[in-house]
């Protein structure tokens, strides 16, 4: 999808950080934004501010947690905007912790969010996409999925089906004027659980490196022009380690040890806090 004048888009999450900032870069692309999260009175200031831009934006409030009532929050959006070219799935739940402490509610939730939702949110706007010839769905997975950092395993799981389920995705409908993209963030500056870490004084590493945003929103609206089927933004080269992680994965871990990530997120897990960052 080379031209996005005049598409539409719903990015859900979007009354938290990065889900605003994506939604910022589409209307500027001049897409029509339907913005979806919990906090409606978030919503509304990111609505007044995308339509200063001069796009045309809607809010769409939704629980993701709320299964149930996917299907009516894909209907409302398209009653707002119009059908639907183009899906960002950027919602998420972080929880860091060690495993055993998490209770199975939380465990559910997280799957619930992550990856139940963008199963039937795509599930429900693909036919239409495929009817009209035009889409692109984005799935927003985290460098986690690739490396499965200590204290983070049910987030990393659900980051990890992301990844699997784009690339059944376009192998499904390969040849299809329809495209999948995952974007693996790694840790955002500024933002969410890495935003927690640093406010204690814990700062990844050169080798693992920081992003931000605005390059993560970049990556996504690259990830719809070209069609790409993964985007690495963590900015660092951690490709070559990602690359070795799948010819020798002992040996990978011996080098990713070396991150400090067990000590990062082992520190943080120590306030067992539920993040939410993209609404």
């Amino acid at each position: 999808m080379k031209h996005l004048h005049g598409r539409t888009a719903l990015v859900t999450g979007a009354s938290g950080g990065l889900g605003r900032v994506v939604a910022r870069a589409l209307a500027r692309e001049g897409v029509a934004v339907a913005v979806s999260g919990r906090r409606e009175d978030r919503l509304a200031e990111l609505v007044a501010e995308l339509r200063a831009l001069g796009a045309r934006a809607e809010a769409v409030p939704g629980d993701l947690n709320r299964l149930d009532l996917l299907d009516a929050l894909i209907e409302r959006t398209e009653a707002a905007v119009g059908p639907l070219d183009v899906l960002v799935n950027n919602a998420g739940v972080e929880n860091v912790s060690a495993y055993t402490r998490l209770d199975p509610a939380e465990l559910t939730a997280m799957v619930d969010v992550n990856l139940t939702a963008p199963l039937l949110l795509t599930r429900r706007v693909l036919p239409g996409m495929l009817d009209r010839g035009l889409g692109h769905v984005v799935f927003v997975s985290s460098l986690a999925a690739k490396i499965g950092p200590a204290y983070c395993a049910p987030y990393a799981a659900t980051k990890a089906g992301l990844i699997g389920l784009t690339q059944s995705l376009r192998a499904e409908h390969a040849g299809a004027p329809v495209g999948f993209s995952v974007v693996c963030p790694g840790f955002i500056a500024g933002d969410g659980m890495y935003q927690r870490m640093t406010e204690r004084g814990i700062r990844a590493g050169r080798m693992a490196g920081e992003t931000s945003t605005d390059k993560v929103a970049a990556a996504v609206i690259r990830a719809i022009r070209r069609d790409l089927p993964e985007v690495v933004e963590s900015g660092a080269p951690i490709r070559p380690l990602l690359a070795l992680a799948q010819i020798a994965p002992g040996l990978a871990e011996r080098v990713a040890a070396r991150f400090g990530a067990t000590e990062m997120f082992r520190r943080l897990s120590e306030d067992r806090g539920r993040v939410e960052p993209d609404g």
